[in-house]
């Protein structure tokens, strides 16, 4: 049976007043983890069916085309260790190639992670699984039942994308820390976006069906329900579209009208046109991202993509 974990807790003060700073700043923002509670997780597994939506199905492809050459670069009997977990999906399609000796699933969303990581122990009864609920954004400090021996972790869906480039650095920087705890070898295998049509980009982020909208739209019931707040989800608009000058994708919420959003000790007035800035979304060239593996302290780094060299898998080792 898989262990589970809990290490993050709802409701705390901490929550709420990293949420009421954004929120009352004067760029509203939201950090995107916000975006993951229960339904948010499933409106994630929804986006990466739509069609606009490229990077599942293009890294899917990179990883169906080349994980037996993953396999050999990584070697058998990992720690292999999920961040953001979601349905554990991605991970679980690597197995028969990696044949890790230890699966550790880390998500924020506490109740989607427990009923994914059950659901795959069934499957693969064989394979030691350790679910943790933990927000690792702030800091990745691993249980002691997590294994030190040969630690991989596994980034795909170019998540990495949602830190800025200074905190994608110091991010990788404490994933290096972490692969060799106790002294022992490991390694990153990551996902990341590159640059691309700024057309395809915009698509993918704003869909025609409106899934990635609902998604966007869901933070504020989410809101709601952590700051019991009056968010009005009939007065906000979804907004998704490529920055080319900062080489990111934005995601905001926009006031539909002229609205004021109470809260218990705390209100703030939103005018018409308004946004709350709740994800970014970094696209790399191949160059500019190894070269931030090399400053976090990773080296022998092997990549591959897909045909149209729109998206990148890495495999990067703790110097």
């Amino acid at each position: 049976m898989a262990q589970f974990i809990q290490l993050v807790e709802q409701h705390t003060q901490s929550i709420n007043d990293e949420l009421l700073a954004g929120l009352t700043a004067p760029q509203a923002t939201t950090s995107p983890k916000y975006l993951y509670d229960a339904l948010g997780s499933k409106l994630f597994e929804a986006i990466c069916e739509l069609p606009e939506y490229y990077p599942t199905r293009t890294e899917a492809g990179i990883f169906n085309q080349h994980g037996h050459e993953m396999a050999q670069a990584i070697g058998a009997g990992t720690t292999l260790i999920d961040l953001g977990a979601g349905n554990c999906a991605k991970a679980a399609k690597l197995f028969p190639h990696l044949q890790p000796a230890q699966y550790v699933a880390i998500d924020i969303s506490v109740k989607f992670l427990r009923d994914s990581v059950s659901r795959l122990q069934q499957q693969f009864p064989d394979i030691d699984m350790v679910g943790v609920g933990m927000d690792f954004s702030l800091a990745l400090h691993l249980p002691n039942n997590v294994r030190s021996e040969k630690r991989l972790f596994f980034y795909p869906g170019s998540s990495l994308g949602n830190f800025t480039p200074d905190e994608a650095l110091v991010f990788l920087q404490q994933i290096k820390l972490a692969c060799t705890d106790g002294g022992a070898d490991g390694g990153l295998l990551i996902g990341v976006d590159l640059v691309k049509e700024n057309s395809i980009l915009d698509a993918a982020y704003d869909d025609a069906l409106g899934v990635t909208a609902s998604f966007n739209l869901n933070l504020l019931l989410h809101l709601n329900r952590l700051l019991d707040a009056d968010f009005d989800l009939r007065e906000w608009r979804h907004r998704g579209f490529f920055n080319d000058k900062l080489s990111r994708i934005e995601m905001h919420l926009e006031a539909a009208s002229d609205q004021t959003v109470r809260w218990p000790n705390g209100v703030r007035r939103f005018e018409r046109g308004e946004r709350i800035h709740t994800e970014n979304s970094y696209k790399y060239t191949r160059q500019s991202f190894i070269s931030l593996l090399t400053k976090a302290g990773f080296g022998d780094v092997t990549t591959w993509t897909d045909p149209q060299q729109w998206f990148m898998v890495c495999h990067a080792r703790a110097a």
